[in-house]
């Protein structure tokens, strides 16, 4: 199964090409699924029909889907208040009813990757299509996976669990409560949850599409999105330039604003697969408008698998280099932090921990150089790690 992450700056009409392009293959012949998780309607106003927490069909081959969070929020915090009935009563906690719980912040985005890991792992669509929200809130909720099973093993780490059996005693020997036999389950199916949601965000038939209207503002944009894909391991398939202006005009102001589209559009086409959608003048709506926009369609070829980071063995030199691709990375926006087993990646506003492979586990950062939009960082292995050779 293909899965299509759409994003860009917010108010660039993501949404709007996510339709076009479910409509798009739909039409083809693909049985394919939308997903968003906006909290207004506005897949289902650009398709025509009303979207809400089940899926609904929009068309031959073509599903709706936008997952109620509410819903979801709901059970998640009965089912814990079931399951932690003892220590809240010992707290004097006062149960909350379903009735009177609402959504916290961040709910909509979890309800989203469960959803994208239900509807990824089944058999009925060939095509997920998901509309995601803004780029940087869409980076922040593509690594929420990893984050939180990192978080999780830190916590609760998983060799604690094989002295299941003698936490009893030594909570009597310590005179502490001991972490209940409750919590590694339920820490242990979060981390099934989460993995399943992270294999399909790395799995190589998942694929990115940026969504952005040329202009100084979306170069910018697009800049700071491509490097924060890239430092996920997330590949671009495609960027759609959206609402084109036409070139030819007699007014003055609109050939100002075209020629500042046709600008960003030539420093977009250096990097990118960049297809134009013209702008009509109003916002389509329906599926007669959505077929009439140019997208771009799928490619039913899975890409081929890539490593990431590449490692390089510098034989002459005897050091080893790690290449992380960076596209519009600025050198004085980047920092570079090892911590244990572990590299700490800040690029701008995106910040990514990655672990160390064993071989590298080995060295010690002997330096790094930003060239050619690709963070090349240099291992020198540690004399008293490595063998020694007779």
């Amino acid at each position: 199964m293909r899965t299509l992450l759409i994003t860009g700056p917010g108010g660039t009409g993501r949404t709007t090409v996510a339709a076009a392009t479910a409509l798009k293959a739909a039409r083809e012949g693909t049985r394919t699924l939308v997903l968003s998780a906006d909290r207004t309607d506005t897949l289902g106003a650009a398709l025509g029909v009303r979207t809400g927490p089940a899926p609904v069909e929009a068309g031959t081959n073509l599903t709706a889907w936008r997952p109620d969070a509410a819903e979801r929020f709901r059970a998640d915090l009965t089912a814990f208040q079931a399951r932690a009935g003892t220590a809240l009563d010992l707290l004097g906690a006062a149960r909350l009813d379903a009735e009177e719980v609402t959504p916290l912040p961040g709910a909509e985005e979890l309800a989203l990757l469960r959803a994208l890991r239900d509807a990824a792992t089944s058999d009925t669509y060939d095509l997920l299509v998901v509309d995601l929200p803004p780029t940087p809130q869409a980076l922040a909720l593509l690594a929420l996976p990893e984050e939180l099973r990192r978080y999780l093993r830190r916590l609760l780490p998983a060799e604690r669990q094989a002295a299941r059996a003698l936490r009893p005693v030594l909570g009597r020997l310590a005179g502490v409560p001991m972490p209940a036999e409750w919590l590694y389950e339920t820490a242990a199916r979060w981390d099934l949850e989460l993995a399943a949601v992270e294999a399909v965000v790395e799995d190589r038939a998942t694929t990115v599409r940026l969504v952005a209207e040329p202009g100084p503002a979306g170069t910018d944009a697009v800049r700071s999105a491509g490097t924060g894909l890239a430092l996920r391991g997330l590949s671009v398939d495609a960027l759609v330039a959206n609402r084109v202006l036409p070139g030819a005009t007699n007014d003055t102001w609109l050939a100002a604003l075209a020629a500042q589209q046709r600008k960003a559009l030539d420093e977009w086409q250096e990097t990118y697969d960049v297809h134009k959608v013209p702008h009509r003048g109003h916002d389509p709506r329906g599926t007669d408008d959505l077929g009439a926009l140019p997208v771009p369609g799928v490619v039913n070829e899975t890409p081929s698998p890539v490593e990431w980071p590449l490692t390089d063995h510098l034989a002459d030199e005897g050091v080893l280099v790690w290449h992380i691709p960076l596209p519009g990375a600025i050198r004085d926006e980047l920092d570079l932090i090892r911590r244990g087993d572990e590299l700490v990646v800040t690029a701008g506003q995106f910040r990514r921990i990655v672990p160390l492979p064993s071989a590298l586990r080995r060295c010690t950062v002997d330096g790094a150089a930003l060239r050619e939009g690709e963070l090349r960082i240099r291992f020198a292995p540690d004399p008293d790690l490595w063998p020694r050779t007779r």
